[in-house]
């Protein structure tokens, strides 16, 4: 694949989590997909990103940065929610927050065999709780 068509996938694969389309991800990822170390079934790794779409309602995912190399994938999300329930064990304050999520992914066959992810959860502590 070319950088393009990477390029293309996953766009395709932000889409689907942006329009809720769950039952889609087999397209996009391998099942099992791994996720910072952890083996997840595709029906796991679907109900965590539902848990997190049920967690914070208007969760979008939106890139800032992308970058694509050999059969990987680096990306910046930004997202501007307002969770509704705990999020990552942090109450939620009714206030809407900001917070950037950095991920790299490798792809093997054309769908994401491995996913690296770091949010930064002080940031939307700091948020939720004000302090």
């Amino acid at each position: 694949m070319s950088p393009t068509d990477f390029e293309t996938r996953y766009r395709g694969y932000l889409t689907c989590l942006n329009e809720r389309r769950y039952g889609d991800l087999p397209e996009f990822a391998h099942d099992p997909v791994v996720h910072n170390g952890r083996s997840f079934a595709m029906a796991e790794f679907q109900g965590m990103l539902r848990r997190d779409a049920v967690e914070i309602p208007d969760l979008y995912y939106a890139i800032e940065q992308l970058v694509v190399q050999d059969d990987r994938v680096a990306c910046r999300i930004r997202f501007d929610c307002t969770p509704a329930a705990p999020f990552r064990g942090i109450e939620p304050s009714g206030r809407p927050i900001s917070f950037a999520e950095h991920v790299f992914y490798r792809y093997r066959d054309g769908r994401i065999a491995e996913i690296w992810s770091m949010i930064d959860l002080d940031a939307v502590r700091e948020q939720l709780q004000g302090s």
